[in-house]
């Protein structure tokens, strides 16, 4: 098994360093996704991209994190990588516990590893709330409680059974991508380790998150994923009384 760090990057130039560091400190490889940052950012961008162990990819205009997601799994893939770890570029997430997140996925090979958020007092309060919304819907699109966060961006995949999903599901190009692809692979039977993991929300932070468009984004993915589900019902029904037995 290879795994290697996949980084989508927007206008990210002042934390991203720090990020790429923590990284690196732990022998993780990092791919560096360019989703058509500004002159300053990409800057930065291109001294990192010269570091060993770290890889660049480009996009010339800003597409959406998801479409940043899906470029950097395929690339890595290419590159002969059987797992990508999903992380944020705005040192929200705790590189401490990577060591973890291998640990699991050397354990479980075959399974997402999903980090499961705890919060300190940085986080904002409407967007701890407004999570429990998406987690209700998860819940009810997988038939399930298997799945803890769908909306947390720090995760494992392995590469072999996602890239089929992520060829099925064009529409999440944006935030709404994180949520979707976890159903999605969830409904093809790949296992959810939930890990949970601390979350801060740095004071200088960028986000990205668009309270309205995404919002209305991830509610037109929850109505998608509503009707995939149904007639996908009797299965995931008998998946998951047959895990009860």
């Amino acid at each position: 098994m290879k795994c290697i760090a996949v980084i989508p990057v927007y206008n990210h130039g002042h934390a991203i360093g720090a990020v790429v560091d923590a990284l690196r400190a732990h022998a993780l490889p990092v791919l560096l996704v360019d989703d058509g940052s500004e002159a300053g950012c990409a800057a930065v961008l291109d001294a990192l991209a010269i570091r060993d162990g770290v890889t660049l990819l480009r996009h010339d205009h800003n597409q959406g994190k998801g479409v940043a997601c899906v470029s950097g799994f395929r690339q890595a893939a290419a590159l002969g990588y059987s797992h990508a770890l999903q992380i944020d570029a705005d040192g929200q997430h705790d590189t401490a516990d990577v060591p973890r997140f291998l640990a699991a996925m050397n354990t479980r090979p075959d399974a997402v590893i999903a980090g499961c958020p705890i919060y300190d007092d940085s986080v904002p309060k409407g967007r701890l709330y407004g999570r429990y919304a998406t987690h209700v819907w998860v819940w009810i699109n997988t038939l399930s409680l298997r799945i803890t966060d769908s909306m947390c961006g720090y995760r494992i995949y392995p590469l072999a059974p996602t890239l089929p999903v992520l060829d099925a599901m064009p529409q999440a190009k944006r935030m709404d991508f994180d949520p979707e692809v976890l159903v999605r692979l969830d409904w093809a039977g790949v296992p959810v380790v939930n890990l949970p993991t601390k979350v801060r929300y740095p004071a200088d932070g960028v986000s990205h998150f668009d309270y309205w468009r995404d919002n209305v984004r991830i509610s037109k993915m929850h109505t998608r994923l509503f009707f995939g589900m149904l007639w996908r019902a009797p299965r995931l029904l008998a998946r998951h009384l047959g895990a009860q037995r």
